[in-house]
Order: structure tokens, then sequence, then C-alpha cells
């Protein structure tokens, strides 16, 4: 047999010989290993950014408290458990989850430890998603005495406004809660419980609204037992 028969014949042999296919269960395995692989990747990536991610969220509130109680120099913090403000323990423990049903307020003090207010944080339904917010209120002469957004993804250049606009946020520097709030347009305002909506923006706007009012239904009768069982009395800020 001539040299080019041979080397026909060891083609048509290689030819005819199909490669090996990987077995199911080396499939199985590859894909069971990069599943677990990935898995460990991703708690140990939430372990280490988990506390950093609540510390931030934590100094974010302490930051807002100060901002929505003028003049607050020191804060408690205040627990509704069956209708009544109970001050809460504190618990130094980073690992511990925090527990996201607990209804908080924070009852503010200024340098000579008189009432300023309390620090309030609600949330409600925006037009894009859920808006986190804190704001102050006067117990005694019941307003509201500021406010600020901590969590907001509404839309740039409309809804971000609630949180950016100037003119919006004066709407919150002596808004009385009491009869309910409720918004209209700009240059209407007449009333103390009245707020001048953004243009543009009237859902975000009326979110902000809802967020009041319904924050309010839950605190106000706690927050009036509490200042009249304490025989507490908010400081006036002087004129």
């Amino acid at each position: 047999m001539s040299e080019d028969n041979v080397n026909t014949v060891l083609s048509l042999t290689s030819e005819q010989v199909p490669e090996s296919e990987p077995s199911s269960l080396k499939l199985v395995l590859a894909l069971g290993i990069a599943g677990l692989l990935s898995g460990i990747i991703l708690v140990g990536t939430f372990i280490y950014t988990d506390p950093i991610i609540r510390a931030n969220k934590e100094a974010a509130m302490k930051e807002a408290i100060f901002k929505v109680l003028p003049e607050c120099t020191d804060y408690t913090t205040l627990i509704l458990e069956n209708g009544k403000l109970t001050e809460k323990i504190i618990e130094v423990d980073s690992k511990k989850e925090d527990n996201k049903d607990e209804l908080l307020v924070y009852a503010g003090y200024n340098e000579s430890k008189e009432l300023i207010g309390f620090a309030i944080p609600g949330s409600e339904p925006g037009f894009q998603d859920i808006i986190g917010a804190i704001f102050g209120y006067n117990g005694t002469e019941k307003i509201i005495i500021g406010f600020e957004v901590l969590e907001s993804k509404e839309t740039p250049g409309l809804g971000d406004k609630i949180f950016k606009d100037a003119d919006f946020q004066t709407n919150f520097t002596k808004l009385a809660v009491q009869p309910e709030i409720i918004a209209v347009k700009i240059g209407q305002k007449q009333n103390p419980n009245e707020v001048e909506t953004i243009t543009g923006a009237t859902i975000s706007s009326k979110a902000i609204i809802r967020l009041l009012n319904k924050t309010m239904a839950i605190w106000q009768t706690a927050i009036d037992d509490y200042i009249k069982e304490n025989n507490l009395t908010v400081s006036e800020k002087d004129e």
C-alpha cells in the first residue's frame, strides 16, 4: 500500500471516530461549583458591606434629626408600643438585626435640656418608588418645623425638587397639621395647613403630603399623651 493510501485510510479513520462529549455528571458538578463560589462571594460581600450600609444609614438619620429640629443638641429614641411612647434601650451590637417593624420617633432637646420637638420618620409611594423622609414636629403648637428627604428615586429635574427646591422646603417651617394638610397650587396658599405643590411634580408633592398626614395619624395621640404624662412643654423658639 502506498503512502498516499495509508494517509487516506488514517484520515478517514480519524474522521469517523466521534469526539467524546462531557458527561452529564461533569456538567452538573461544574455548575454546582460555579454556583457555590458565586454564593460564597455574594454572602461574603453582604457580610462585609451590611455593617457599613447600616452605619451610613444611622449617620444619615442622626444628621437629619438635627436638621429638622432647629437648635437640637441631643435626642432620645422613643418606641411606640401598645399606643404608648417609651424610651428605647439602644443595644450596641453591629451583628444584631434591626427590627424593621419597630415604630421609632426621636425627642429632641436643646442645650438647656428643654424639649424642642419630635423628629418623626415616614415613607410613602411616590411617582417612581418609595419616598423616605423625616420631619420635625412641635407637639405643643401642633406644627411641622422641618422636613428632610432621606431616600428618593423621583425623576431628576422634576420629582427630585421635593428636596432640591428651596421654595417647596419653606412649606415645612411652620406647617399646621390640624386640620389635615392639603395641597394648593403655587401662589394660592392662604391657610397654615396648606402646601404649595411643585409645578411639573404634582404627584411627588402630593406623596409628601400623604406621608405627613398618614404619619401624623399614627403618632399624634401618642405624642400628646407623652407630653401630658411627663409634664412636658415644647420650648418655643424666640422670634
